[in-house]
């Protein structure tokens, strides 16, 4: 594409809301009408969704892993008891008492000994799959701005990897059953999807939680965990300081006691999935936010979730997050208001809150400030190599090296989403490392010049061009192509 051309708002459409071009004549096409670009992924029919020969629901992936647990353990237990079998029958042996006596080998070749023939982990390629599948799909879309909210709502009802297997193996598939199906619906389904999947009950500690004057509270004398009462509050929907109080908190944990995951023993229904316990539930009617909410079943917690999700604080948190995600770290007061107007009026219309996004005047005239995340620029620049993974191994490597592993944020806060978190001198320097090493692998496709001029066009600042051209080597241009600021910005 020649650099005459005017393509500068087809490239701040596909940096600013999606992934970046492709190299195969989208910025054109982006560039003749921004705004619908966009808007016609929105109205591609299931856009959202995310399906493959290898992916699999959570009612199929729990109970797999917990009968893999039992496998495991039994094995363990069985090592454990020949082993024990073997030193009481053997130690009084010369040969034995001489064994004993000899030099351990070195741990590595341990473990070596133990990798070789082991059978295949199904946790880590569970994750493989998911993983794979969700990069493959970033790197096809045309403007890549649904998985860009995809990533978004993701990381704002945030699951690690690090708390437990169960997080591991599920939250490919968390993402695609509770967050794709609704990222362009009702902001209220989305989030009644979100609170009721087992993966984000285990990582909230939810099964802990019992009623202190339920049967079961009676029985085993226990009671409330808060932990996702809370952050349905203070990180799902009103946000902190928005009204609620510690006895709010309270009151809506003993609400939602009873929602839980069925056990690994499948006793009342299939392992791994959904179940609302009456057993566990706390009985009588609740205070929450000066509303009293009657003695009931299930639907006590999703009548105060409901609530929760329309009222001001939650519009004005989502929109602010939304337009601090898309436009700035600090978005314009007025932008907020609109959203949040609009996701009033709307019942929490997540797809007309994007259309709001989009025509508004500020995303169109507000410079690109943001920073590419770790994962958005992995991303970005495999579209403009135009190539899929072989491989999901380096993308892991790559995000881990950035500070940034897949579904797997410190803490249910998610990923930060600010300049600062990602533009430390360290986290450069790790992006730069990530740079060369790209760069080194596109050294046989075409010159950095022309893969500048087609993926950026005359948004490539003079000094861009002249830096990628004047370059050493076509490594060396490829990694200064994609560490130049226009590459790097959202």
């Amino acid at each position: 594409m020649a650099l005459e051309k005017d393509v500068k708002p087809g490239y701040l459409a596909l940096s600013r809301f999606g992934y970046g071009s492709r190299g195969d004549g989208d910025l054109g096409i982006a560039a003749s009408d921004p705004r619908g670009f966009l808007i016609a992924e929105l109205n591609e029919p299931g856009i959202a969704l995310l399906s493959g020969p290898d992916l699999y629901p959570s009612s199929k992936l729990l109970p797999e892993l917990f009968a893999f647990q039992k496998q495991k353990q039994a094995e363990r237990k069985a090592k454990l008891v020949a082993k024990a079998d073997m030193k009481a029958a053997d130690m009084t042996s010369p040969a034995m008492a001489s064994a004993a006596m000899q030099p351990k080998p070195a741990m590595a070749g341990k473990m070596a000994a133990k990798r070789k023939g082991a059978p295949p982990n199904i946790i880590y390629q569970t994750l493989q799959s998911e993983a794979l599948a969700r990069i493959d799909k970033a790197i096809a879309a045309r403007s890549g701005l649904v998985e860009r909210l995809v990533a978004f709502w993701s990381n704002h009802f945030a699951v690690s990897i690090r708390k437990s297997q169960i997080v591991v193996m599920g939250a490919g598939a968390f993402e695609r059953e509770a967050i794709r199906p609704h990222v362009l619906g009702r902001f209220k389904d989305l989030v009644r999807a979100v609170e009721q999947h087992p993966v984000m009950l285990n990582f909230l500690d939810q099964a802990q939680s019992i009623g202190p004057d339920s049967p079961a509270g009676k029985r085993l004398k226990r009671g409330l965990n808060e932990n996702l009462a809370r952050e349905i509050m203070e990180l799902h929907t009103m946000g902190v300081r928005s009204g609620y109080s510690q006895a709010d908190v309270t009151s809506f944990a003993r609400i939602l006691t009873g929602w839980s995951i069925i056990g690994p023993q499948g006793k009342l229904g299939p392992p791994g999935t959904f179940i609302f316990n009456r057993f566990f539930h706390e009985p009588g009617a609740q205070k929450l936010m000066g509303k009293v909410y009657p003695a009931g079943g299930i639907e006590q917690g999703e009548a105060a979730l409901d609530d929760i999700c329309a009222r001001p604080a939650t519009a004005h948190f989502i929109a602010g997050k939304l337009a601090a995600h898309f436009i700035a770290d600090n978005p314009p007061p007025a932008l907020v208001a609109r959203l949040a107007a609009v996701f009033t009026k709307t019942d929490g219309d997540l797809k007309a809150v994007t259309l709001a996004l989009i025509n508004s005047d500020e995303a169109w005239s507000t410079p690109l400030s943001k920073i590419r995340t770790p994962y958005d620029f992995l991303i970005a620049a495999s579209r403009a190599q135009q190539s899929e993974p072989p491989a999901v191994g380096p993308y892991f490597y790559a995000l881990k090296l950035m500070g940034m592993r897949l579904w797997a944020p410190p803490g249910p806060n998610g990923w930060p989403d600010t300049v600062s978190a990602w533009a430390s001198p360290e986290g450069m320097k790790q992006r730069l490392d990530i740079a060369a090493r790209i760069g080194h692998q596109w050294r046989s496709v075409a010159n950095p010049s022309e893969v500048l001029a087609t993926i950026m066009g005359n948004a490539a600042s003079l000094e861009t061009r002249q830096m990628v051209a004047r370059a050493a080597s076509r490594p060396q241009g490829f990694a200064l192509l994609l560490m130049s600021p226009e590459f790097q910005r959202s």
